[in-house]
């Protein structure tokens, strides 16, 4: 999977996630965004790196103290 076709992802998903809403107001979209990408890709980074923490950062380009504060928010730890 390259970036475009994850960014496509995200776009086709904001494009329903707007349909559905229809005429209410939306709120909060960057913090829903980043939540529901954040878990998934701390998983799985996690499970490439054998739950090294100090691997998984320099994978994601993040501190490790970052990283620690990000998986203990997602209930990772």
């Amino acid at each position: 999977m390259s970036k475009d076709s994850i960014q496509e992802a995200v776009h086709k998903n904001l494009e329903k996630y707007f349909r559905d809403l229809g005429e209410q107001p939306a709120s909060n979209i960057y913090d829903m965004v980043v939540l529901a990408v954040e878990k998934p890709m701390l998983e799985m980074v996690m499970s490439r790196a054998d739950s090294n923490q100090s691997q998984a950062a320099d994978m994601l380009g993040i501190n490790r103290n970052t990283l620690r504060k990000k998986l203990q928010q997602h209930g990772l730890l």
